[in-house]
């Protein structure tokens, strides 16, 4: 079976990484599930296997879900042959948590990470494997350079863990670049503190311009100059935390003209 291009597939060959990627599940806060994307081969898949928990494993590519069905028989009814992006998840586990685990294709990495978020109430964990420099970003405190969207929106939900790297040579074909493993804990509240539309929508506003600041780029959500006038609207969007965000929302949600 040799990796397509067109799934962005790299298989793992070392053993011991995979069954240390599997080993990174904590299972918490009482969830049952998990749901592995992108098994490939199985590398991982079989360290997943025969665990205390139930497993799913999504693939989208006929070739390895036939390959899966051969070869690991044990998965007779728990491969969903379908696309990840495209599944809906609550209609196939209901209201039951569950945890995301995958050596993740990594032309949808980012695209697995912003689904996560649309079932975060359902998601307690997610340990996988990313191109080093997604990683970075979604690790990234402010002030840094990759610092943006995706940093922002997972940390406002979710601590994010670095577990490994992983190095080129470990996968067949190796990719030409360097991978990492990190796990994401979701936070024990969900309530930001504002609204989850409003401040997704002004995270996205402010890094449109990333080198512009707030007073340029947030025009179009503010009622008048005034606000825009005042020293916290001449940061750019990398100063501001994920708290920062979190005040910024309110303040522009207490701005916006009431609705006749």
């Amino acid at each position: 079976m040799r990796a397509k291009k067109s799934y962005g597939q790299h298989f793992l060959i070392n053993e011991a990484i995979a069954a240390d990627i599997a080993a990174g599940l904590e299972m918490v806060d009482g969830c049952n599930t998990v749901v592995e994307v992108g098994p490939g081969k199985g590398m991982l898949t079989k360290y997943l296997m025969n665990q205390d928990y139930k497993l799913l494993a999504i693939e989208a590519d006929q070739d390895m879900a036939n390959y899966l069905h051969k070869n690991y028989p044990d998965l007779e009814g728990k491969i969903i042959r379908e696309d990840f992006l495209k599944v809906d998840l609550r209609k196939v586990l209901g209201e039951e948590p569950f945890a995301i685990i995958g050596n993740f294709p990594y032309n949808i990495s980012s695209q697995i990470l912003f689904k996560m978020l649309e079932y975060k109430e359902l998601v307690p964990e997610l340990v996988g494997m990313f191109q080093r420099e997604v990683g970075m970003r979604v690790a990234a405190p402010h002030g840094s350079k990759v610092y943006g969207v995706i940093s922002v929106l997972i940390q406002a939900y979710y601590e994010a863990f670095f577990l490994m790297d992983v190095d080129k040579s470990e996968f067949d074909p190796p990719p030409k670049v360097q991978s990492v493993v990190i796990r994401l804990k979701r936070k024990a509240s969900q309530d930001l503190g504002c609204d989850h539309k409003l401040f997704r929508s002004v995270v996205k506003l402010a890094f449109s311009q990333r080198r512009k600041m707030l007073r340029n780029t947030m025009k179009s959500l503010v009622k008048g100059n005034e606000m825009l006038q005042e020293e916290f609207f001449r940061k750019r969007p990398e100063e501001l935390s994920v708290e920062d965000f979190i005040q910024l929302t309110n303040r522009i949600e207490a701005n916006l003209p009431e609705e006749d």
